[in-house]
């Protein structure tokens, strides 16, 4: 159990808080390249910060205050052009960095015009495997992770976002809690389709590590042994925000306090004798999370997590809460923010930052689907596999797939349409 003060620390996310202090020390996903291909700008909302994301016309992202620094215009409306976005109201250009770079008046009635104070915040941008990261911490920036699957090849990829209601904090703790999967996934999954009874595989041992990149959870259910792979390798509670579950990554990224983008990049490996697959666009979409009338969906998995992330509230009470041995991992996780929280006041370096662009060019992380997904498997082998065969069928993970998308999937699988 938590005490309110304690539990402030690890929920508030503005500036100059513990916590919004220690997570703008990462690299952060906030959406996909190809968001921007019909409109080149997109209005953010960051760590409680109002920002504009734009990508202008030579190519360069850049991520600025959402405000033009002359008369407060919102920026979101302006248009980009060769060296950056331009505001609508009186045409001030401000380019990546923040920097005014054109008043036009002032640039005609001056002989010699002002910039000074004319600046705005700005935060670098880069483009992984079609995801956008952006960087709001204190310069000089770490190095951006390059993770081992966003390398692979051979694969159709898809982002997700989906806007949740709640804060970030009570999204991340799912991802090193796997007792849920038997009861909300598998037990509510199949009472949702029918079913009755507890029926799914229980937990019969589970165990939890930390690593400079997070920590990894191993269970054994029902039907497995110590041999299974779940228990040998197991998932990855990426630091510090993400989660990977071998074929796709979670990330929970705070909008503010009470509100979190989840952002989620899928990968599939085409099955054997379809390569070379080239992908040349990897779309992203946003997943709807209430029906028509205003209740959450809960047909898909991560919208059955989101349920219990906002059932939770906006903030969770963590002084209300009683932990017990399956939570073992949620006190590693908190023990772990509240120590880099002290290292930074201490003016320490976080752990899990990289410096080294060489170690950042390919960061293998604890993996059990590494084979399946650089190898692959022939299509008829797919409906052999539990999960594969699954994701043939559809897509189980978010609502609201758009049909587009499903069709791309269906002819780079070359599986026949349902």
């Amino acid at each position: 159990m938590l005490t309110a003060a304690r539990n402030e620390m690890l929920t508030r996310v503005g500036p100059g808080t513990p916590m919004g202090e220690l997570l703008r020390r990462y690299w952060q996903p906030i959406g996909g390249a190809s968001e921007l291909d019909g409109n080149p700008i997109k209005p953010l909302r960051l760590m409680g910060e109002n920002l504009v994301l734009y990508r202008d016309q030579s190519g360069r992202y850049g991520l600025i205050d959402r405000h033009c620094p002359h008369r407060r215009a919102d920026m979101a409306y302006g248009w980009v052009e060769e060296t950056g976005i331009r505001c609508s109201y009186h045409g001030w250009l401000m380019d990546e960095a923040g920097r005014c770079i054109e008043q036009p008046y002032e640039d005609i009635a001056s002989p010699k015009p002002s910039r000074a104070g004319c600046d705005v915040k700005a935060y670098p941008v880069k483009e992984r495997a079609g995801l956008l990261f952006a960087y709001l911490g204190p310069l000089p920036a770490p190095e951006l992770p390059v993770w081992e699957p966003f390398t692979w090849a051979n694969g159709f990829r898809e982002i997700v976002l989906a806007d949740v209601p709640c804060n970030w904090f009570q999204c991340q703790e799912n991802s090193i809690d796997p007792v849920h999967f038997e009861w909300m996934h598998d037990n509510w999954g199949a009472r949702q389709r029918g079913g009755d009874g507890n029926a799914a595989p229980k937990h019969l041992k589970l165990k939890f590590e930390e690593f400079e990149h997070g920590f990894v959870y191993k269970r054994v259910r029902e039907g497995q042994s110590e041999q299974d792979r779940y228990w040998t390798t197991g998932r990855v509670c990426l630091w510090p925000n993400g989660f990977f579950l071998g074929s796709h990554f979670e990330w929970r990224v705070p909008v503010d306090d009470e509100n979190t983008l989840s952002v989620a990049w899928f990968f599939v490996r085409v099955p054997k004798g379809r390569e070379p697959y080239v992908q040349k666009r990897i779309p992203t979409w946003v997943s709807p999370l209430k029906d028509e009338n205003g209740r959450f969906i809960t047909s898909h998995i991560i919208n059955q997590d989101i349920v219990a992330w906002t059932g939770q509230g906006p903030i969770a009470d963590r002084t209300r809460e009683n932990l017990r041995s399956s939570d073992i991992g949620i006190t590693m996780v908190r023990k772990r923010f509240f120590a880099e929280i002290d290292a930074i006041a201490a003016g320490q370096e976080p752990g899990g930052i990289i410096r080294s662009a060489e170690q950042a060019r390919c960061v293998v992380l604890p993996n059990m689907a590494r084979e399946l997904n650089i190898e692959g498997i022939t299509l008829a082998d797919f409906e052999k596999h539990p999960l594969l065969r699954q994701r043939l069928k559809g897509f189980q993970f978010h609502y609201g797939q758009p049909p587009e998308i499903r069709r791309a999937f269906i002819e780079a699988m070359g599986i026949a349409e349902a």
